[in-house]
């Protein structure tokens, strides 16, 4: 831009007539609102592209969308439909909590095997859930979230079960029997259908009830804002930061005294608990929070040698992705997973790039394979160990690891914001090709919006895919989804399983044909025997680099 410069010239004294006077005063005032209009609707002053509303949406409802087109509006509907959860009790203001479900009352039972008399791999086990409420008297409604695996500890094996609602108070758990020796069944109530009720009030109701906060700073002056892709209407002026390229919606109230383009860091702000006292008694553990339901009888049954003559798993039989056997695990689909020590992993990624993307349960990720791979250095960028970005270089065998987390929102501590990268930007930027890997994952930050916000990133970032595969077919597209964890009364209502378990089905939908690949997180932490954690424990984080390492070098000759 070239600036010109204006010579004044020279005056005497100006003499005004009265009329003159006033219109300068007038004049005066004008400009005073317009610099003022200004600085109270700099919201508007990002370049946003043509597709964004130049009117915020927070004004009109309580959480912006991303916009999206009619095709894909449509998809979005089936999707929402094909993962509605069942119709659960109402919760009034008079309700009994005695009649909610009890499962220390609940019961299950194995029932018995048509024709054979003898369990067999490759068998179907079936198993009766029926779901009684604290008077031990039977529900006569669905939607409880049950979990329900097979396992025998002492052969370190483990499956997960199918688990099918009959909308009665009745549910049917489905395991394949997948190794010889005893098969000990576990059923676990995550949630009654009562707390179901409360968790998809407070997503539409209380989306704001995770809050993040924006630093902004000129120099001496700092001040603190609250954040959010869900802010309550309010008379304060908003900064708009939707992203130009992506259209992901993010908002933060302006500053009293600066700019909007004076933000430099994003944090987690904090927590609302808006539960009523009768909805906390839904979310106790012990008594209805991931509480085992017993058996009615045996709880196991004894697996022998398959048939010759018969099939190892129909067509008609859940298939889960895989099992556990002595502590590995073991692919039920197309892949064979290898197991891959030190060597073996130095030769797989020997002139590979891989790049991931996600939160901490990604960042796992890269923590294992730099400690692992000894001449994988970590580059040190001076950033925050919690919040990255990282990279790791082995210059020797010409190994690139780096890691980055997605954009907001994220619950992280306070991090640079020319560091928050949404994960289809970061997809745009990479060449492609025969050595590069990505991986991403996303779900755990998420869990208290409503689900077209999660389906509409996910669509935003299968499109990034697509261009990518495009440009670069052999690039290998990993996608990690979410797994199960231990749950407090806060956390269930902040990130519970039973969202989580909905962003799964979510992500199958909108990836479902694609040239991708899934590191199933879900049934690896499952049926897994050590507890259920956000971030699982190193032998579960062995088996998903192995499952990743095995879709990255299939024909590799390993241990």
């Amino acid at each position: 831009m070239i600036e010109q410069s204006f010579r004044s010239p020279k005056v005497k004294a100006i003499f005004l007539p009265k009329c003159g006077f006033i219109f300068l005063c007038l004049t005066g005032c004008l400009i005073i609102f317009i610099l003022w209009w200004m600085d109270n609707v700099e919201v508007q002053k990002t370049a946003d592209p043509p597709f964004i509303s130049q009117l915020l949406p927070i004004n009109m409802s309580f959480c912006a969308f991303r916009p999206i087109s009619l095709e894909e509006t449509l998809e979005e509907n089936k999707i929402l439909k094909s993962i509605a959860w069942p119709q659960t009790p109402t919760i009034t203001s008079d309700y009994t909590f005695k009649n909610t479900t009890d499962p220390w009352c609940s019961k299950f039972a194995i029932l018995p095997k048509k024709g054979e008399e003898k369990w067999r791999i490759g068998d179907q086990l079936e198993v009766r859930i029926v779901m009684n409420d604290f008077k031990c008297l039977p529900k006569t409604s669905g939607g409880d979230v049950l979990l329900a695996s097979v396992k025998n500890r002492h052969l370190k094996a483990g499956v997960s079960g199918k688990v099918v609602d009959h909308l009665n108070g009745n549910y049917t758990a489905v395991f394949p029997l997948v190794w010889e020796g005893k098969a000990e069944i576990e059923v676990i109530l995550v949630h009654p259908g009562e707390a179901v009720t409360v968790l998809k009030r407070l997503n539409g109701e209380n989306a704001d009830r995770v809050y993040f906060n924006s630093t902004f700073r000129s120099g001496s002056v700092t001040e603190t804002t609250v954040c959010n892709v869900c802010l309550r209407p309010t008379t304060q002026p908003v900064c708009n930061y939707t992203d130009i390229r992506t259209g992901e919606p993010w908002f933060c109230l302006k500053p009293k005294s600066l700019s909007c383009n004076t933000r430099i860091e994003h944090s987690k702000g904090g927590y609302l608990h808006p539960l009523t006292n009768q909805e906390n008694k839904l979310f106790k553990k012990k008594i209805n929070l991931r509480v085992p339901v017993q058996s009615s009888g045996s709880s196991s049954v004894t697996v022998y040698q398959q048939n010759k003559d018969k099939p190892t798993v129909t067509s008609s039989m859940f298939r889960p992705s895989g099992f556990y056997y002595k502590g590995v695990w073991k692919s039920l689909g197309t892949i064979q997973v290898h197991q891959f020590d030190t060597p073996s992993i130095v030769q797989c990624l020997r002139g590979k790039v891989v790049h991931l993307y996600g939160d901490s349960t990604m960042r796992q990720w890269f923590e294992y394979l730099t400690k692992e791979l000894p001449d994988l250095k970590e580059f040190t960028l001076h950033i925050d160990k919690g919040t990255g970005p990282f990279m790791s270089l082995d210059y020797k065998n010409n190994i690139l690891v780096t890691y980055r987390c997605h954009g907001p929102p994220i619950r992280f501590k306070p991090i640079s914001v020319s560091e928050l990268r949404y994960i289809a930007n970061e997809l745009d930027n990479i060449k492609g090709g025969s050595n590069t890997v990505v991986a991403f994952t996303i779900w755990a930050h998420l869990g208290t919006f409503p689900m077209k916000i999660y389906i509409r990133r996910l669509m935003s970032i299968r499109s990034a895919v697509l261009r990518l595969l495009l440009r670069a077919p052999d690039t290998l597209v990993v996608i990690r989804n979410g797994n199960p964890q231990a749950l407090s009364t806060s956390i269930s209502i902040f990130n519970s399983d039973w969202y989580s378990l909905q962003c799964n089905k979510v992500l199958r939908a909108v990836f479902k044909g694609m040239n991708v690949h899934l590191v199933d997180a879900w049934e690896m932490v499952l049926a897994h025997q050590l507890p259920h954690n956000l971030h699982p424990e190193p032998p579960i984080i062995k088996n998903m680099i192995n499952v990743l390492l095995s879709y990255t070098c299939p024909q590799t000759q390993t241990k």
